[in-house]
């Protein structure tokens, strides 16, 4: 049986290490996670990581938000599989924090505990209809097409209009344009989810639009990611010539970003290239610029059913490159849609016990040390406590940012942990670690998910993938993953 509850058949023998070694947790299995894992076992020879997630499977967004048809951004699971296979290291699936274990009991039985569980909600506009039926998160949409097993049952609707509208120009909001927008026939050979592929083979969108507040100067997006939903085969572009009109502000900020300046190159190329001369089923790509959303518009027919979107036009005020804000100016406009995706951004969830700054959604923290009091010059450090990735620093950066991230904050442990050691408090034996962890769940008759269960579930995946000629067939249901690595 894989999923374990009897502590004895998951501990292992650390004789080669010293006698006390120190004991760190990481919460959260993402790439933020494994970096400071990573970085633990080879700055402290002494340490034991346990890595503990709410999901059974590992990798965080790796998995469940890198887009199908990136498969070259995943390679980095290998790496992270190397990780949790090493002898110091282990991997505790199926464990949420605050309902599993405490964040309490966590710091009761480690040294150091490292947060790095990421942002699993999303920011909210505030705007009348918000919660209206055919209204979902990007974050839900992604999850959703990447078989994320929270979002198996959403329906997105894209049988019921040919107009999906996006707010947001940032690359996530790019990332879901080019899988509603890409022939199917190219995602078929990917790890999409089948549930997804079924209903985007079937889906009567034709027109996307994405909106954003400010210019093309100050769009959010990669050159990367623009240029590859630019070039999907058949798509007609458009953007308006007067949106495209720099300021002299404008000029400043690309001549001082050369990623602003080519993002900026890439739209005016698009607009001046026109609609494609052939093909069938052509579809659209709108890029709308200097529009806010005001309120959601219901339909008449269905009450509570978005119908279209109620945008306030904007302009840019401010005079520094890259700080412009954008104002609304009082003029409107409606557009009609029967789907809305919000990519506004991430959003952090705070826990018992843990300091967070809500206005900000991270943990206050310096260095990656949390901080649970300011006051003039005065701060009070919570003692063994950490963040890394977005927790730390908000949903920012891609992949390797967090490889920076973690470097920061795992130096800030070993400074502190060198620190303690000099003085007479310190004692590893005083801290039960995996051994107390494992006697913890026992208790709570909480059932966790080793990474050798997660290579079952991994192995399966990939039998079924080759099948049908993909990397992958997630399994995409709580029942199905924990069914699997029970066997």
């Amino acid at each position: 049986m894989a999923l374990f509850r009897a502590r004895a058949l998951f501990c292992r023998c650390f004789s080669t290490s010293a006698s006390h070694p120190t004991h760190i947790c990481v919460v959260g299995s993402g790439p933020a996670g494994f970096y400071t894992a990573e970085k633990l076992l080879k700055a402290l020879p002494n340490a034991q990581v346990d890595i503990i997630d709410r999901l059974p499977t590992p990798f965080g967004l790796v998995r469940s938000g890198v887009a199908p048809d990136h498969p070259e951004t995943k390679i980095v699971v290998n790496q992270f599989t190397r990780v949790a296979q090493h002898q110091r290291c282990s991997f505790f699936g199926n464990i949420k924090l605050g309902s599993s274990i405490s964040l309490s009991d966590l710091r009761e039985l480690y040294h150091t505990v490292v947060l790095a569980y990421g942002a699993e909600s999303d920011r909210s506009l505030k705007i009348p209809g918000e919660d209206w039926y055919g209204i979902h998160s990007a974050r839900e949409f992604v999850w959703w097409y990447n078989g994320h097993p929270d979002c198996r049952n959403l329906n997105p609707g894209l049988k019921t209009t040919d107009t999906a509208v996006i707010l947001g120009q940032g690359n996530v909001a790019l990332d879901v344009a080019r899988i509603l927008l890409r022939p199917t026939s190219e995602l078929g050979s990917t790890d999409i989810a089948s549930h997804a592929l079924e209903a985007l083979q079937e889906s009567s969108i034709r027109k996307v639009l994405l909106v954003g507040r400010r210019g093309p100067v100050q769009a959010a997006c990669t050159a990367k990611e623009l240029r590859e939903v630019l070039g999907i085969k058949n798509l007609h572009i458009h953007i308006r010539e007067a949106d495209l009109l720099k300021s002299p502000t404008d000029e400043e900020e690309v001549k001082n970003s050369r990623i602003q300046r080519r993002v900026y190159e890439l739209l005016a190329k698009a607009a001046a290239s026109g609609p494609p001369h052939s093909g069938t089923g052509l579809r659209e790509l709108h890029f709308v610029f200097f529009r806010k959303p005001e309120e959601f518009l219901s339909s008449v027919d269905e009450k509570d059913h978005v119908a279209g979107v109620r945008f306030e036009k904007t302009v840019l005020e401010g005079s520094s490159p890259g700080k412009q804000i954008a104002r609304g100016t009082g003029e409107f406009e409606d557009l009609d849609c029967q789907m809305v995706l919000k990519s506004i951004g991430y959003k952090s969830v705070p826990i018992d016990g843990l300091p967070f700054d809500h206005q900000k959604g991270i943990v206050p923290n310096i260095r990656g040390r949390v901080v649970s009091y300011i006051s003039g010059d005065a701060i009070q450090l919570e003692e063994g406590l950490y963040v890394c990735g977005w927790l730390k620093r908000g949903p920012t950066g891609i992949i390797a940012t967090n490889l920076y991230c973690a470097q920061e904050t795992v130096a800030s442990i070993c400074e502190d942990l060198d620190k303690t050691a000099s003085g007479s408090s310190f004692s590893s034996s005083s801290k039960p670690g995996r051994e107390g962890l494992i006697h913890a769940l026992d208790d709570q008759n909480v059932r966790f998910v080793p990474f050798s269960a997660w290579e079952k579930i991994d192995s399966v995946e990939k039998r079924l993938g080759s099948l049908k000629n993909k990397p992958r067939e997630k399994l995409t249901t709580w029942e199905e993953l924990l069914k699997v690595a029970m066997e």
